[in-house]
């Protein structure tokens, strides 16, 4: 199983420049914990999550407080790599990017439900 088949696609972002309560009240509207931080011409520049707000940083702007360091996945990688690049990376979430562009977004919870389809697969071909 690759990325491309688990992936959400419909990925939410957040502008660069959108102010701290819009960022609290997008994470709690839509039940998320981190989003992709998006500029003006809709290049991914950035990522913002619970951890960002809670901590040290001080700012008005997500861009004051977001990891600039964006690590991402290709929509071709297994989802045992992706599983691997966010555990080596300590991170719960990842952009897909193809050819620069964010086509999609992979949480733990996306591998952990893949995972548990693809065992309940194996035990019912068994039966």
């Amino acid at each position: 199983m690759l990325a491309k088949d688990i992936m959400t696609k419909q990925v939410i972002c957040i502008q660069e420049t959108a102010k701290i309560f819009e960022l609290t009240k997008l994470l709690t509207e839509k039940m998320i914990s981190g989003v992709p931080v998006c500029n003006k011409q809709g290049k991914v520049v950035g990522i913002v999550t619970e951890r960002d707000l809670i901590g040290l940083k001080k700012g008005e702007l997500v861009k004051d407080i977001m990891t600039p360091a964006v690590i991402g996945v290709r929509p071709d990688q297994t989802i045992e790599e992706v599983a691997a690049t966010l555990h080596s990376n300590k991170v719960k979430r990842v952009p897909v990017f193809e050819a620069g562009n964010i086509i999609g977004i992979i949480s733990r919870s996306d591998i952990i439900f893949a995972i548990a389809k693809r065992m309940s697969n194996s035990i019912q071909s068994v039966i």
